[in-house]
């Protein structure tokens, strides 16, 4: 993150993206979309993991690197700052089910940084930010098609 200072940052999220036991089925195309976010300066990967709970309720956590076959993810390694510490982990895994295979990604929205930016320097600080999953946005509609039959 060197080349950013923090007054210059954009909104940072973070999303977990969980595969089910035996649900899996990495082709590559996470990897080349996340890529392509990249490239095109959306976003900038701040760390990247995969955590592997067990049945037991073990997990494992592996960074970019610790994989084999990342693809088009092997160029974004030099670049990941590996911010997440072993709490972070921790509180992550607690919401996976066992035997399950999770994604965790952490990016800078850097299309908006320019305004985050110039908010700042106006004085402003972000109080609030929210997510709406696309479960529920498709459950709202789907209860006003409902309701308007």
């Amino acid at each position: 993150m060197s080349d950013t200072t923090i007054d210059e940052l954009g909104p940072v999220d973070y999303l977990v993206v969980e595969f089910p036991a035996g649900a899996s089925h990495f082709d590559g195309a996470m990897a080349s979309e996340l890529a392509a976010l990249v490239d095109a300066g959306t976003i900038r990967v701040l760390d990247l993991m995969v955590l592997q709970k067990d049945a037991d309720g073990s997990v494992e956590a592996f960074e970019i690197d610790d994989l084999e076959a990342v693809g088009d993810l092997e160029r974004l390694e030099g670049e990941i700052a590996e911010i997440l510490a072993a709490d972070d982990v921790a509180h992550l895994a607690a919401a996976m089910e066992p035997g399950s295979t999770a994604g965790v990604l952490v990016y800078e929205n850097r299309w908006a940084a320019p305004f985050a930016a110039a908010a700042r320097r106006s004085g402003g600080q972000l109080i609030a930010n929210g997510r709406i999953p696309i479960q529920a946005i498709i459950a709202s509609l789907e209860a006003d098609t409902e309701e308007g039959a």
